[in-house]
């Protein structure tokens, strides 16, 4: 059984992982986009007794009927998400906020039906190590 730890930006939440992931997606809904403020989400799929917040204690917010997103009161950082209505006993972490983000590499794209247009190409676009040359 392995551990994974991580947290938020700022260091407020810390959390830890018991397990194996179910799922690694990464999340093109709207409502994902707007929480986040990016135009894709990766999240990693757990039971959730699986999860330990270790340090901290998230905030929660309501951003449906049923969906509960836990982040950090302090920094922002989104970390959790939970929705008994369409996944009971299921916890969903926000995959980026792992110490080791590439310890679970993601297996699936969803809500492709909401993608952004020009993600379907974002691996097409010019890529630099760190900033573009300056003109």
């Amino acid at each position: 059984m392995s551990t994974i730890t991580g947290g938020c930006h700022c260091g407020a939440i810390r959390y830890e992982v018991e397990g194996e992931a179910i799922v690694h997606a990464l999340c093109h809904c709207r409502d994902c986009r707007l929480h986040a403020g990016a135009p894709v989400v990766g999240w990693t799929m757990y039971a959730d007794d699986a999860v330990k917040v270790t340090k901290g204690e998230p905030k929660v917010y309501h951003s449906s009927e049923h969906g509960r997103r836990h982040f950090c009161g302090d920094c922002g950082t989104g970390l959790f998400y939970f929705n008994a209505n369409i996944m009971p006993g299921i916890i969903d972490i926000q995959s980026a906020t792992y110490d080791d983000p590439e310890v679970v590499p993601a297996t699936m794209q969803i809500q492709v039906a909401e993608r952004l247009r020009w993600m379907e190409h974002a691996h097409e676009l010019p890529a630099f190590d760190r900033y573009p040359p300056q003109p």
